[in-house]
C-alpha cells in the first residue's frame, strides 16, 4: 500500500479488449448470502475505542434470477449491511430488503417486473396500468439508506422508501412516511442539515415536475413545492449550501412515449440533449421558492460533495463531473458482466456562482484524476469545508481496466491530494466519514479482497489515510455497494 501527495493529471488510457470478467466481478457473480448478527473477526489492527455507532450500506445483493442476468447494475435487489461498533467490538448483519418484487420473483425464480435496465416482461396493457399503480416496475430498495430516530429507510430512486428495523434489519414494508402517495418518489439522496436536523428530499413526476420536500428530523413533511422542468430528466441528487438548495439539472430527457409503449427500459429511453446545456436552480431552503434559474454548458453528474456560502456571499459546491450521460450510463450497465470496456472519466470540479443571480463566477476542475462518490463529514453538510473524500483508481489504472482501488482526500486550502492505494486486487466502495467521540475522525470503507475472496470493513484515519487502523472480516462476500451512512450512538 502506498500514499502519494499530488494533484496531477491522469493519462487517458486505451481501454483493453476483455475476454474474461475482471477480478472484482467475483463479488457480484453470485447472489449474496444473508447473515444474522455476527461478531466480526479483526484481521489487523484494533477497532478505535472511541468509535461508537452504526455503519449502514445499501447495494445490489442479487443480479441474477433463473439463469438470467439483470439489464443494468441499478436493477439488482437491495440488501443492507449493518455493522455496529462500540467499546472495541463489531457486530455485523446483512439482509435483503423484503420488497414485494423480491418476494414474488423469489417464488417464481424469474424476473416479473421492469426496472431501470429491463423492460416489463408482460403484456403492454398491464405495463401501462402498472406505471400508474407502481405494480409493473420493481422498487428494488437498493440505492441508499436514511437512519431516522426510530427506523432505517432503504431508498430507491423512483418510489416510496422501505422501512427496516435499525438493529435486526427486518423489513417492515413500504413506508409512505404519513404523507407520500403510493406512486410518489422519494429520492435516494436525501440530505439532512446538521444544525436544524431538517431533511430535504426530491422526486420527479411523469408530468415533468421536480418535487422538493422539506421535512423535520423524523421525515414528517413541513413543506412541498413542485417546479416545472419541461422534460423528464435524471435528477439523482442535489446539494445544500447554507440557506439554499442547489440543483444542477443535466440535459438528459427521457422519451416517455418509448417508456410508455414498453419499447425501451428507462436506461435506454434516456436521451442526451447536450445542446440544451445544464440548468442551475438555486432554491430557498425555507420557502422552497426559486432564488435564481440559469444555464451553463452541458455536463452530467450523479453525485455532489458539498456546498456552502463563502464570506463574500458567493456560493461554492463540488461534484464529480462527466462529459455526458451516455458513457457513464454504459459503464454502469456493464458492471454486471464484469467487463467494463467503455471509457467514462469522472473528475472533481468546483463551481462558484452568485446565488441571487445564478451568474457563474468560476467552474474549474480541481482534481484531474478519475474519481467518484465525493463525500464530506455529515456535520459539515451545507457548511464551509476543507476536505472532500473520493473513491479513485489506483495509479496507472483507469475505467475499463479495473474497478476503483484507491481512496483520496482533496485539500482545498492546500490544493493537494492524499491518495491511498488499497492494494492489488482490493476494491473499494463509497467512503463514509465517522467522527469519534473525542474529536477523532475516521473513514469506513467496505473492501472486496479478490485475492482472498472475502469482503472486509476497513477503518482508516480520515486525516492521514494510509494503512488501515483496523481491518474486519465480514462473514460473507458483500457485493460492491452504492451508498451508506453513519449513525452515532
Amino acid at each position: 500500500m502506498t500514499i502519494t501527495s499530488a494533484n496531477s493529471s491522469t493519462d487517458r488510457f486505451t481501454t483493453p479488449s476483455l475476454t474474461q470478467p475482471q477480478p472484482w466481478h467475483r463479488a457480484l457473480s453470485e447472489p449474496a448470502k444473508e447473515f444474522s448478527a455476527t461478531p466480526l473477526k479483526v484481521l489487523s489492527g484494533k477497532i478505535p475505542f472511541n468509535l461508537q455507532g452504526t455503519f449502514y450500506q445499501n447495494g445490489t445483493g442479487r443480479l441474477q434470477r433463473g439463469g438470467q442476468s439483470v439489464g443494468h447494475w441499478f436493477d439488482g435487489d437491495g440488501a443492507i449491511l449493518r455493522v455496529g461498533l462500540g467499546e472495541g467490538h463489531a457486530i455485523g448483519t446483512y439482509r435483503y430488503v423484503q420488497t414485494q418484487g423480491y418476494q414474488a420473483e423469489g417464488k417464481g425464480n424469474r424476473f416479473l417486473y421492469g426496472n431501470y435496465g429491463r423492460r416489463y416482461p408482460g403484456p403492454i396493457w398491464r405495463h401501462v396500468k402498472g406505471l400508474f399503480t407502481a405494480s409493473s416496475v420493481k422498487n428494488a430498495a437498493n440505492t441508499a439508506v436514511l437512519a431516522l430516530p426510530d427506523k432505517l429507510l432503504a431508498l430507491w430512486e423512483a418510489g416510496n422508501p422501505h422501512s427496516l428495523d435499525l438493529v435486526t434489519l427486518e423489513t417492515k414494508g413500504i413506508d409512505t412516511l404519513g404523507w407520500l402517495k403510493t406512486t410518489q418518489q422519494f429520492s435516494a439522496h436525501p440530505l439532512q442539515d446538521p444544525l436544524s436536523e431538517e431533511i430535504y428530499s426530491i422526486g420527479v413526476t411523469p408530468l415533468c415536475e421536480l418535487m422538493i420536500y422539506r421535512c423535520d428530523r423524523a421525515c414528517r413533511l413541513i413543506k412541498q413545492r413542485n417546479i416545472s422542468l419541461k422534460t423528464v430528466p435524471i435528477v439523482h441528487s442535489f446539494v445544500i449550501a447554507g440557506p439554499y438548495l442547489v440543483f444542477l439539472i443535466s440535459p438528459v430527457a427521457v422519451d416517455m412515449l418509448s417508456l410508455l409503449l414498453n419499447q425501451q427500459p428507462f436506461s435506454e429511453a434516456a436521451r442526451w440533449k447536450g445542446d440544451r446545456g445544464t440548468r442551475i436552480l438555486v432554491i430557498d431552503r425555507e420557502t422552497l421558492e426559486t432564488v435564481s434559474d440559469s444555464q451553463a454548458d452541458a455536463w452530467f453528474q450523479w453525485h455532489y460533495g458539498n456546498g456552502c456560502i463563502e464570506s463574500d456571499g458567493s456560493l461554492r459546491l463540488d461534484f464529480a463531473k462527466f462529459d455526458d450521460f451516455l458513457a457513464i450510463n454504459a459503464v454502469l450497465g456493464e458492471v454486471p458482466t464484469g467487463k467494463i470496456t467503455t471509457k467514462a472519466y469522472g473528475r472533481l470540479w468546483q463551481l462558484k456562482l452568485n446565488p441571487k443571480t445564478g451568474k457563474i463566477l468560476s467552474n474549474d476542475c480541481v482534481l484531474d484524476q478519475d474519481c467518484e462518490f465525493p463525500q464530506v463529514p455529515a456535520a459539515q453538510t451545507g457548511q464551509p469545508w476543507q476536505h472532500t473524500y473520493v473513491l479513485m483508481h489506483r495509479d496507472g489504472i483507469s475505467t475499463g481496466e479495473d474497478w476503483f482501488g484507491a481512496i483520496g482526500r482533496f485539500d482545498y486550502d492546500a490544493g493537494t491530494l492524499i491518495k491511498t492505494d488499497l492494494g492489488e486486487n482490493c476494491y473499494g466502495s463509497e467512503p463514509i466519514h465517522a467522527p469519534g467521540e473525542d474529536g477523532s475522525s475516521w473513514l469506513l470503507v467496505v473492501i472486496y479482497n479478490a485475492a482472498d475472496e472475502r469482503s472486509e470493513l476497513w477503518i482508516l484515519n480520515a486525516a492521514t489515510l494510509g494503512e488501515p487502523v483496523c481491518r474486519l472480516a465480514l462473514p460473507q462476500i458483500i457485493p460492491l455497494g452504492f451508498h451508506g451512512t453513519w449513525k452515532p450512538s
